[in-house]
């Protein structure tokens, strides 16, 4: 019986993946090369990716600087101080001008900046000429509707301060979009306040609808032609990154995305060899905190060298900041996509690729490493040596030291870290440290979903399977698959067991359970090498026909 993943499935793992960095299906990480890292401060760290942001804000300081300098010039010789209004905008000229010039040489000098203040500075940067624009906007419609009944263009300062924003800060478009939306009001304010204060204006914008209109019309299609180059700019950024080489490893094409970084197919320059090379996402290298997991992840995986764990090559970061590390890749598929693509497996074979993995854990845990987040997503069926089916047990980005959970503090104490969908219970209300047994709970979860198609709880709401962790029983496996045995589905369940006590205590005892069950051994490498050709010779003849239609 073959039962296809629940809807809920995709759309929780959806969920969870992003905010807990577990990268999803082609992402791996992996040990057994003993990799020297450089040991830095996260402030040392946040400096050098924090470069980029900062030289295209200084570019823009200095280019608004210009700009406003040489108005204010003009603006100097043409004074015109004859009221109140007209003394506060070119007060608020020169003190813009001055501004600028103040941020202009901060970011010109050696001040060492972090990530919230250089945000903060943007904010100042372009803040403080959206205030002026409000004055000299105000200023402006009051007199115009004074002295020539009429209004006037009030749109080119306002677009060419949207479009220097899109052009010279790098940015994720969400919060462009905040950022550019907050500017594109800004005019529609200065708009309701002349209103508000002047007869005359208000009187003119009620009689000829043109201005509202027009200034409408140019402002919108500013903001969202800005915030749509914000976009492609980061497409071409990523394309880019895809083409150039990190050091001598020139990168291929993506082949997995995940909440903390990229997976990119490569290959060293020099000795041909294809590899695979996972890259910090740009928006979180400012983090220290998020650099820091990433380099935990290295570490933890260069500690390892099971052949059932991933191999590391290599680690380092480039000249503009981009933190990438470097391991073998793998030919095949996580055992998530296996499933959605053909359903429940045999439980022979679910046997024989849960007990590879528990040789990988045993390592892991007898070197003090909780995963934390073992989940089908992390587990490969890779085609490594000639063989298939060589399980390899992926991303140790959440691992921590069982003896020294305290004093990593790169999450907070009690908050929920992993994948809801295969979490014990003890992680899903952490009232406890997670531990060995933690991890064969979540391996438990991974025979569940392997030989039912469906994991043990399942909800659209991550919130309410995390609850059924911790409270609600276990459907047994033969009840949605009646071909699971019985001796299988007792290890599962008792691996699934809400107290920890309860279940095996340690990745060895499961695997010597998996080895007591009557359909260890049955799935073989010639069943799995069949498997493969098979499914091969199923995606050449769908290619066919696609080319041919």
């Amino acid at each position: 019986m073959n039962s296809p993943p629940h809807k809920a499935l995709a759309s929780i793992e959806a969920t969870l993946d992003a905010p807990g960095g577990a990268s999803d299906s082609s992402e791996c990480v992996g040990p057994q090369c003993r990799v020297h890292l450089r040991q830095e401060s996260d402030s040392g760290r946040s400096e050098e990716t924090q470069e980029l942001l900062r030289s295209r804000l200084r570019s823009a300081a200095l280019l608004m600087f210009a700009g406003f300098a040489a108005f204010l010039a003009w603006h100097t010789i043409n004074i015109d101080l004859s009221s109140g209004l007209k003394v506060a905008v070119y007060a608020g000229h020169f003190a813009t001008t001055m501004i600028l010039a103040a941020i202009s040489y901060v970011l010109a000098s050696n001040i060492a900046l972090t990530a919230r203040k250089l945000r903060g500075v943007e904010l100042v940067t372009f803040g403080t000429p959206m205030i002026f624009f409000v004055l000299m906007q105000y200023e402006r419609m009051v007199q115009w509707a004074s002295e020539f009944g009429t209004l006037p263009e009030i749109t080119p300062g306002w677009v060419l301060l949207i479009f220097t924003y899109a052009l010279f800060i790098p940015n994720a478009w969400r919060r462009a979009a905040i950022v550019i939306g907050v500017m594109a009001a800004a005019p529609f304010v200065g708009i309701v306040l002349v209103a508000i204060t002047d007869a005359a204006a208000a009187g003119l914008m009620v009689t000829d609808s043109r201005f509202l209109v027009e200034t409408i019309l140019v402002i919108a299609l500013a903001a969202a032609g800005s915030i749509l180059g914000v976009h492609t700019i980061n497409v071409l950024r990523d394309e880019a990154l895809r083409a150039r080489q990190l050091g001598q490893y020139k990168l291929k094409r993506l082949i997995g995305s995940g909440g903390m970084g990229d997976v990119y197919l490569a290959e060293h320059t020099l000795m041909k060899r294809p590899c695979a090379i996972k890259v910090i996402h740009p928006e979180k290298a400012g983090d220290p905190k998020v650099l820091a997991r990433f380099e935990r992840e290295v570490q933890a995986t260069a500690k390892l060298s099971h052949w059932n764990s991933v191999d590391i090559y290599d680690y380092g970061r480039t000249d503009n900041g981009t933190f990438y590390y470097v391991m073998e890749f793998l030919p095949g598929m996580n055992l998530s996509e296996l499933v959605r693509s053909d359903g429940a497996v045999p439980p022979s074979r679910a046997i024989h690729l849960v007990r590879q993995v528990c040789n990988a854990l045993s390592e892991a845990h007898e070197q003090n490493l909780v995963h934390r987040d073992i989940k089908p997503a992390n587990i490969f069926a890779a085609i490594r040596g000639g063989r298939h089916d060589v399980a390899k047990l992926l991303d140790f980005g959440l691992a921590k030291p069982l003896l020294e959970i305290d004093s990593a503090q790169l999450t907070a104490k009690g908050a929920i870290t992993g994948s809801p969908l295969f979490m014990s219970p003890e992680q899903a209300i952490g009232d406890r440290d997670p531990d060995a047994r933690s991890d064969i709970y979540a391996l438990g979860g991974v025979l569940y979903f392997l030989v039912t198609g469906r994991p043990p709880f399942e909800d659209e709401q991550p919130m309410k399977v995390l609850i059924a962790h911790a409270h609600d029983p276990v459907t047994p496996p033969s009840q949605l698959n009646a071909d699971v045995p019985d001796d299988l589905e007792r290890v599962i369940m008792r691996c699934l067991q809400k107290k920890p006590a309860e279940r095996y205590q340690s990745a060895a005892e499961l695997a010597a359970a998996l080895e007591g069950c009557q359909d260890y051994g049955r799935w073989t490498r010639e069943n799995a090498k069949i498997w493969w050709q098979e499914r091969e010779r199923a995606i050449e003849r769908h290619d066919e026909v696609v080319t041919v239609g």
